[in-house]
Formats: structure tokens, C-alpha cells, sequence
């Protein structure tokens, strides 16, 4: 799995995986950065993942496996362990219910008061937790997983491989209300649905709104960070990545491989293009259609510019003193 090569005892078991500082025995662990090589000399693990030209100043106890690239090789075998715990929990708790004319596959856990509801189809070794709610006409593939407390409503389509964390909810009502001459406001009702395709990851408390006609669509890809807002009729594309508290209003289309960081704002009904990045707090307020502009600030600027202007923003005080003199001297005003 990792093509490395074992120098040492290669008939040594591992049960567990451990920081290079503390792991003990029937650990695995690995070093990649030179600063932590002194711990290498005292670990009691059981194999350690090193780089295929590492040599050791001093002897060394446990095993040790070469490979190119020590952080790489470490994450594969973070992600196969995943695995191993994430997808190893199979058949239903009670009391959970589901509702008739659904399909379910092989290998499906079904936690503790979890609802499935009428004419689902559900893939293979699909992991739905306590507390769950799946709602009815809904189609997940396969490998997915369910945490805690997520809410996915009617008509959603979600793909293979998803992971949809705790307290998420998938397909609520868009903001949708048209204002009426008596100062209220008329709901204008969500018929659409959300469509999520493969290799999704959303994370705990995050919001997909339905669409008011169509679908709201999540490509392939996407990875979404805890507490954003994805709303009505919003496509994000391919590869795209959202950190927390960011918000995308109605009707945007994103591009391929685009960046947003923390608390970025998106207005509805413009477009961005491919590889576009949207540095932490930019309030986006119209198109950006170049591919792989990077924007900053509010309203968003060209980060360059941006960084120009703040530059003379932080100068102001200085920059005023100079004017005021300049001013006297050019009314022959008497000095203070």
C-alpha cells in the first residue's frame, strides 16, 4: 500500500497509529520534518514511515519503512484507517425506522433513531448514524456516510462516496419571499432539489437550500468546510473548496477548483470562472469571470490592489500631517 520498503523486523503488527513524540508499542508513526528526528531515537513504535535516503545518527529500535515521501505515505494510511473505522459498523439499532418501497443495499448501518422515508434508495455500505433523517424520494450511492443529526430532505440526489457531518441539513426551503403592497411578505414556494455528486465531503452545520425550480447542484469534488450556506439554485463546481462562515447567496454559478477562506460573501445571480480565490471576509458584488483571478476586500478588489490601498490606508495619520503642512505653507499660514 505505501511501496515502501521495511528495514527491520517486517513480521512486527500494528494496531494503532501515533505521534512520533508519544506512540508506544503496536504503533505506527512517521517523520518527515528534520525537527522532530531526535524523537525517532527514543520511540517505542513499532515501525516508524521514513524517507528512502534517511540516515539514522544513532541506532534506532523500531522498525523502519523507506518510502519517497514520509507525509504522503503517512496520509494514505491515515485514509485506510479511516476506512477501517469509519465504514466497519454494519447492521441496525433500535429502535430506527424505515418507511416502505425503499431500496437498500449491502453492508448498511443503520444507527438508533434514524428515519429513513418511503421509495429511498440507498447504495452499498452506506452508514447512516443515530439520529438521522432521510427524507422520502431520496437516492444516495455508495460509500457514504451519515453522521449524528444530519438532516436530508425530500428529492435529494446524493452520490458516491459522500460524507455528510453532524447537524448538516441538505435541501431546506431557499430565502425565498416576494414582497406585497401591504409591506408583507408572500412565500414563494421551493419546489426543486439538491443534487450532490461524488466524492463530497460537507461539514457539521452547513446549509444546501433546495432550488425554487431545478436543483441546487454540488459537482464532484467539493469539499465544505462547518457552517456555510449554500443557497437556492447556487452551482459549485468541480474541486471547489469553502472554509467556515462563508455565504453564497441565490443563482451564483462557481467555476472549477475556486478557493474561498473564512467569512467570504457572495452576492446572487453572478458567476465566477475557473480557480478563482476569494481571500477571508471578501464580499464579492459582481461577476469575476477571468480564470484564476484572486480577490480580497469589500467591496472585492484585485488582491494587488488591494494590498496597494491598504498600504496608504495604514499611512493615513502621516499622510494628513504632510497635507496639513503643505497647506499652511502654501496659504502662508504661521506654523503651530
Amino acid at each position: 500500500m505505501l511501496q515502501g520498503e521495511v528495514d527491520g523486523n517486517g513480521q512486527e503488527k500494528v494496531k494503532t497509529i501515533g505521534k512520533i513524540e508519544n506512540a508506544k508499542k503496536g504503533a505506527i508513526t512517521f517523520l518527515s520534518n528534520p525537527k522532530y528526528e531526535d524523537f525517532i531515537y527514543s520511540s517505542e513504535a513499532s515501525a516508524v514511515i521514513v524517507k528512502k535516503d534517511f540516515q539514522p545518527e544513532k541506532p534506532i529500535q523500531t522498525t523502519l519503512i523507506r518510502v519517497a515521501d514520509p507525509y504522503l505515505s503517512f496520509t494514505r494510511l491515515l485514509e485506510e484507517y479511516d476506512k477501517i473505522k469509519s465504514y466497519s459498523k454494519v447492521g441496525v439499532e433500535e429502535p430506527s425506522f424505515v418507511s416502505s418501497n425503499t431500496e437498500v443495499g449491502e453492508n448498511i448501518y443503520r444507527g438508533a433513531f434514524s428515519y429513513v422515508g418511503s421509495n429511498v434508495k440507498i447504495g452499498n455500505n452506506v452508514k447512516i448514524y443515530p439520529h438521522a433523517y432521510i427524507g422520502d424520494n431520496v437516492t444516495i450511492g455508495d460509500n457514504c456516510i451519515f453522521y449524528s443529526g444530519a438532516k436530508i430532505y425530500a428529492e435529494t440526489i446524493v452520490g458516491n462516496n459522500c460524507i455528510i457531518h453532524s447537524g448538516t441539513v441538505i435541501g431546506s426551503d431557499g430565502f425565498g419571499f416576494a414582497p406585497q403592497e401591504d409591506d408583507t411578505y408572500k412565500k414563494i414556494p421551493q419546489l426543486g432539489n439538491v443534487v450532490i455528486r461524488d466524492n463530497v465531503e460537507i461539514g457539521a452545520n452547513t446549509v444546501i437550500d433546495c432550488a425554487t425550480i431545478g436543483s441546487t447542484i454540488i459537482e464532484e469534488g467539493v469539499k465544505l468546510d462547518n457552517l456555510v450556506q449554500i443557497a437556492h439554485n447556487v452551482e459549485i463546481g468541480a474541486n471547489t473548496v469553502i472554509a467556515s462562515q462563508s455565504g453564497i447567496s441565490g443563482s451564483t454559478k462557481f467555476g472549477k477548483n475556486c478557493i474561498l477562506a473564512g467569512q467570504v460573501g457572495v452576492v446572487g445571480h453572478v458567476e465566477i470562472g475557473n480557480r478563482v480565490t476569494l481571500a477571508a471576509k471578501t464580499g464579492l458584488s459582481k461577476s469575476v469571470k477571468k480564470d484564476g483571478s484572486v480577490k480580497f476586500g469589500y467591496p472585492a478588489m484585485d488582491h494587488k490592489d488591494y494590498l496597494k490601498c491598504h498600504a496608504i490606508f495604514r499611512n493615513l495619520p502621516e499622510l494628513r500631517e504632510r497635507i496639513n503642512e503643505l497647506e499652511k505653507k502654501a496659504l502662508n499660514l504661521p506654523a503651530e
